[in-house]
């Protein structure tokens, strides 16, 4: 890992921010994400000088498009980004996170009710989803 994945990989991790799973390393279909937070169907890319090239900027187009077909939304920040502001980068990933929230029906108590007047978002990571 570059010296910039190690520094998000620590707010990353163990779900330390709000609580999300992430994985790191992940492979998906013929990619590998650099993290992932399928609960939220949220993919973090980092980006280093090697991506700078037609050829690597083609690819990297092609694996986010193939993301996206699945349904992940895709963040990419270069390295530099990382190591100049971690804080504002850790922060764009939890408003994704946010924004990505599945739409959580309240069951109807005893007797009926309308679940669907009762409907909220609620935090992705609060949804129950486990992840190693």
């Amino acid at each position: 890992m570059t010296r910039a994945e190690t520094l998000l990989w620590r707010h990353l991790k163990a779900d330390r921010l709000a609580g999300l799973a992430f994985r790191r390393q992940t492979p998906m279909g013929r990619y590998i994400a650099d993290f992932v937070a399928h609960s939220c169907k949220l993919v973090v890319e980092l980006d280093g000088e090697s991506h700078d090239s037609e050829e690597r900027i083609r690819h990297d187009e092609g694996r986010d498009q193939w993301f996206a077909s699945r349904g992940y939304r895709v963040l990419r920040f270069t390295n530099d980004e990382v190591m100049k502001n971690l804080e504002g980068v850790v922060l764009s990933i939890l408003e994704a996170a946010e924004q990505a929230a599945p739409l959580s029906l309240t069951l109807p108590r005893k007797g009926g009710g309308n679940p669907s007047s009762d409907a909220s978002l609620t935090n992705c990571a609060s949804n129950g989803v486990e992840e190693a």
